[in-house]
């Protein structure tokens, strides 16, 4: 590099990665610093160098990075699933939830449905206390959703022994 150019003398990591000599204009030098090289080659890989540059050169100054961090993960995620990529992880997240969500409904038409009971007056109630047979009212539970973690909980292999006080394996179902 020329003295008169205020850049350090290595390359930026695009600039490397072309095997081309970074100017003090290099429009990918602020974004791709040197020590990042895989950053660009996913984003390389993925969109190319020109359309890089396109994308960069219609995006207002002060948004430049944002679009580069959008552009560096959605390589990555390209490149780890091709077919579906971004699309795919928003899906996966938003099944994720609407799984989650159902769980929380359950637990609080569980826990309605314990506030409204009436308590017994014995002390040692807890031991009449069943998991896997717990009857809540219709009106709490909406079964138009399904596959939630209390669902899987309810359909176990191991199965309680409800005639007896312990399950297959000898050991007592405490809640």
């Amino acid at each position: 590099m020329k003295s008169n150019e205020s850049r350090s003398s290595s390359s930026c990591a695009a600039c490397k990665f072309l095997k081309r000599r970074c100017t003090s204009n290099c429009q990918f030098a602020p974004y791709f610093r040197s020590d990042e090289p895989k950053k660009f080659a996913n984003v390389h890989k993925v969109f190319g160098a020109s359309n890089v540059i396109k994308i960069l050169n219609e995006v207002p100054q002060d948004q430049r990075e944002d679009t580069v961090n959008s552009l560096v993960y959605e390589a990555e995620v390209r490149l780890r699933d091709p077919v579906y990529g971004c699309i795919g992880a928003i899906a996966s997240l938003q099944r994720k939830m609407v799984e989650l969500q159902h769980d929380l409904m359950v637990t609080r038409a569980h826990l309605a449905y314990y506030e409204a009971k009436p308590r017994p007056s014995t002390s040692c109630s807890f031991l009449d206390y069943d998991p896997l047979n717990v009857n809540v009212p219709s009106v709490f539970v909406d079964t138009s959703l399904s596959g939630g973690f209390l669902d899987n909980f309810s359909q176990n292999s191991f199965g309680m022994d409800h005639s007896g006080s312990t399950n297959e394996f000898g050991q007592f179902p405490f809640p």
